[in-house]
């Protein structure tokens, strides 16, 4: 991985973009886009599209969201703590005892987010799971006048944001899901540039709404008319304690790019996915989903007269949560697979099944 890119990863992943909030972060890719694509745009939707010899006939996009989940500030109390509704789907457990930053117009305010100590809850309440509702956000202030003077009805909240590297290239943060995802898309459009022989019309996008209904997907496709299309998603690890690996498949940190086979995937893309692996000598891993899959390969394959839509995914421990883990070898490998598909694909391809 070339540090530019690599810092372009970290660069994404400590910018916050809760759904419907991507600004920030998709300066970032406009920014990065522009020192290799053809032509870079953004859409009335918030999609950055980033296109690679953009004039040839047979189009191919590969979409990875820019959204993270997140909260939205709905309520100030007198004494000045702060609710919120969801921006995505969490699980209440993993926001408690955590440090927040609330963005807001005048910059980022710290926040935390808890419920009463231990010591406090009652043996029925100790039972419980508490629910979302029921949770504050806490900056410190006096009273609701001074919370006011900080905070607005509609600000977005993230978990603290941060980048951090352990043992065997791995690595975590917030927001994995799917900066990830489109890290993969650009690069893998880099990389495809850089090779000799591309015969398509290639286009990164960097996809908005993920999070709340696949909708960036959906008008992005629209606006780029592909005839193939490609979601680069998260996806999630088995190899840790608890999950059934009967019912999520044997998903391993390092084991290379997930190809996703089902009734989402077209055929061809599959087959042409496990050559380009064979032929860049990509190791890969293989999972199935028997519907529509919760990813932008889903608004793709629907999008105006169909697409020829493909899924890859990047292994993920503890998804939506403040230390999603991946594998920096797997998002390399990812954006090879992804460099090697595209190239590889002739000026009269049919993907028709």
């Amino acid at each position: 991985m070339e540090a530019a890119a690599k810092e372009f990863f970290k660069q994404i992943l400590e910018t916050p973009s809760p759904s419907g909030f991507e600004q920030p972060v998709q300066a970032i890719v406009r920014k990065y886009a522009e020192s290799f694509a053809d032509e870079v745009r953004t859409d009335l939707h918030g999609n950055v599209i980033m296109g690679v010899n953009p004039k040839a006939p047979l189009r191919v996009m590969y979409a990875g969201h820019a959204d993270q989940i997140g909260l939205i500030v709905s309520y100030i109390n007198d004494d000045g703590y702060i609710y919120t509704n969801t921006i995505g789907g969490w699980d209440p457990q993993q926001l408690i005892g955590q440090r927040m930053t609330i963005h807001t117009t005048s910059g980022p305010i710290p926040a935390v987010i808890a419920r009463k100590a231990i010591h406090l809850l009652n043996e029925e309440e100790r039972k419980q799971v508490v629910k979302t509702k029921e949770l504050w956000l806490d900056i410190g202030a006096k009273n609701k006048a001074e919370a006011q003077e900080a905070v607005a009805i509609g600000d977005c909240v993230t978990l603290q944001l941060g980048y951090q590297e352990m043992r065997n290239n791995l690595a975590n943060s917030p927001g994995m899901d799917d900066k990830t995802g489109l890290w993969v898309c650009v690069e893998a459009a880099r990389r495809a540039k850089q090779r000799k022989g591309l015969n398509v019309a290639l286009f990164a996008v960097s996809t908005v709404q993920e999070e709340i209904g696949l909708r960036g997907a959906a008008t992005s496709a629209y606006g780029v008319h592909p005839a193939v299309g490609i979601a680069v998603d998260v996806t999630h690890a088995t190899d840790c304690p608890t999950i059934d690996k009967t019912q999520e498949g044997d998903i391993k940190l390092g084991g290379g790019p997930v190809v996703y086979r089902g009734p989402n995937m077209n055929p061809k893309v599959v087959d042409r996915l496990r050559d380009a692996g064979a032929k860049a000598d990509i190791k890969l891993q293989w999972a199935a989903s028997g519907r529509g899959t919760g990813t932008d390969a889903n608004a793709m394959q629907l999008a105006r007269g169909g697409v020829a839509t493909g899924l890859v995914s990047v292994p993920n421990r503890y998804m939506h949560s403040a230390v999603e883990m991946i594998s920096l070898e797997d998002i390399d490998r990812c954006a090879d697979l992804l460099a090697e598909f595209a190239v590889g694909i002739g000026k009269d391809a049919d993907f028709t099944p």
